[in-house]
């Protein structure tokens, strides 16, 4: 019973529940335990089906889930293959014990395990009973006729059956009858069981279910059934009203980020703006700094004429230019012209 890995989609509402859909499933040459061998349990399951770390812990969640939630004392694993829920219920202090086709299957266990499991087809009474049966993926390996009457041994080990059936994976060569789930329930309903509305087994598979024993009148069971629609009808609408909601808020946000991008655009074109006024500065502080170099060159030459003039002045206000200035009087006066 390997971790199912769906690979179609199905439309429930197109298949024939009941003895049409019956008809639909094809019918092996020969359904037996060695064609669940070695080569089954190494290609047709996706990841090898062995005693890999997977594996222990996927079947150790799934034990985990059955131990805390419905507190089994003793379970049968019903086409238990290499005995892995077997043993994580036997760890978890469950009187578990096992059931397989396959001989090879049964040969893989521990001994502490195999000692626990028998081979036989699900087809036999069991001959026991349980408080809890469980059948992971294995019924749709089964022809039709051969499910029903397995489902109704496994109703007779048990008042409770957790069930999985996948129903995809129409090309794995062992699928002999992939139905939907409400085909199973019909077959579980004749032999006097119902799924528990109450219980979440998706921790298996999203469409396992747990099938109790429903000792109760058809109304019990109409009002179970109605509690259970109208929950989900109030979930369906409460997700749809949010869905709604967060369409309305999706479309605010189109429009906000419609102002977001305008606003974006106008940062860029101030940016480049900016960019270019920098740009514009620098070149001005690089002709005021040429500027200011030649106001420097031009301060240096009137600082330099200003301190001849004042050498200048200082010559012609001495007593010594006076004298000079007073005894070249008459040679001027010679050589002035027109005299």
């Amino acid at each position: 019973m390997p971790e199912p890995t769906p690979t179609a989609e199905h439309d429930a509402t197109g298949v024939t529940v009941g003895a049409a859909a019956d008809k639909q499933s094809p019918t092996p040459a020969a359904v037996d335990g060695k064609t669940f061998g070695e080569y089954y349990y190494a290609h047709d399951c996706g990841i090898p089906y062995e005693r890999s770390e997977h594996w222990l812990n996927f079947f150790g969640g799934i034990a985990g889930h059955i131990v805390d939630d419905l507190k089994p004392a003793t379970v049968l694993d019903a086409g238990c293959a290499i005995g892995l829920l077997v043993e994580q219920l036997r760890n978890r202090g469950v009187d578990a014990a096992g059931v397989d086709i396959s001989e090879y299957a049964i040969s893989q266990m521990p001994e502490e395990v195999r000692e626990h499991c028998w081979v036989a087809s699900l087809t036999e009474p069991i001959g026991r009973r349980f408080d809890l049966v469980t059948c992971v993926e294995v019924i749709e390996h089964l022809p039709a006729a051969d499910a029903r009457a397995a489902i109704a041994n496994l109703c007779s080990a048990a008042d409770r059956v957790l069930f999985s059936s996948s129903p995809f994976d129409y090309g794995e060569p062992t699928h002999f009858n992939v139905q939907p789930p409400e085909y199973w329930s019909s077959i579980m309903a004749a032999n006097g069981f119902v799924r528990e509305f109450d219980y979440d087994a998706s921790y298996l598979t999203p469409w396992a279910a747990l099938y109790v024993r429903h000792p109760g009148t058809t109304a019990d069971y109409v009002r179970d059934y109605d509690r259970a629609w109208w929950r989900l009808h109030e979930e369906v609408t409460e997700v749809r009203t949010k869905v709604l909601d967060l369409q309305e808020k999706l479309g605010l946000l189109d429009t906000e980020d419609s102002e977001v991008a305008a606003l974006r655009r106008q940062q860029a074109e101030l940016k480049e703006e900016v960019l270019r006024l920098r740009d514009e500065v620098i070149g001005k502080d690089a002709e005021l700094g040429g500027a200011r170099g030649r106001i420097a060159e031009m301060d240096a030459h009137i600082q330099q004429y200003e301190s001849m003039r004042q050498r200048l002045e200082a010559i012609l206000g001495s007593r010594s230019w006076r004298m000079v200035w007073a005894a070249g009087a008459p040679v001027r006066k010679i050589r002035r012209p027109g005299q």
